[in-house]
């Protein structure tokens, strides 16, 4: 079974910040020449995590970060800040919960998604960093 694989890179703002990685992911795919399969991404660091939703510029980015802020407030109490003396337990704890890494299936050369549906990239750490996702495309 073949496989290809590729890095998408962005320098992010933090603050629950969306990107949609829909286009670079479809490139990917097409690059790839897998007709039938899958596609695993995975971004790495431990306060940014990998889904799916409809991307709203502004709005989507706003609902999540209400929705995150009732689950994981920026400030509450986090023994991640007491031991380490940091500033970014809520991010890790929001991007826990959301997930690192998604896994498509790859149909007729390309990733199914609904019409509304993108792939993105959310930061929730408290500042910028520089994000690496990890693509990779199997199958035939």
């Amino acid at each position: 079974m073949p496989a290809y694989s590729a890095t998408i890179r962005h320098r992010t703002r933090g603050d629950d910040e969306v990107l949609d990685l829909t286009g670079e992911l479809t490139a990917i795919v097409a690059e790839s020449g897998v007709a039938t399969g899958q596609v695993t991404l995975m971004v790495t660091g431990s306060t940014a995590a990998i889904t799916t939703t409809e991307f709203e510029p502004g709005l989507v980015e706003r609902d999540l970060s209400v929705a995150l802020e009732g689950i994981a407030p920026r400030d509450g109490w986090y023994l991640h800040e007491e031991t380490w003396g940091d500033d970014n337990g809520h991010s890790h704890v929001r991007a826990s919960l959301i997930g690192p890494s998604l896994a498509l299936p790859v149909v007729e050369g390309r990733i199914p998604l609904g019409t509304w549906q993108q792939v993105v990239l959310i930061d929730s750490d408290t500042r910028p960093r520089s994000r690496t996702v990890v693509v990779t495309v199997v199958g035939e």
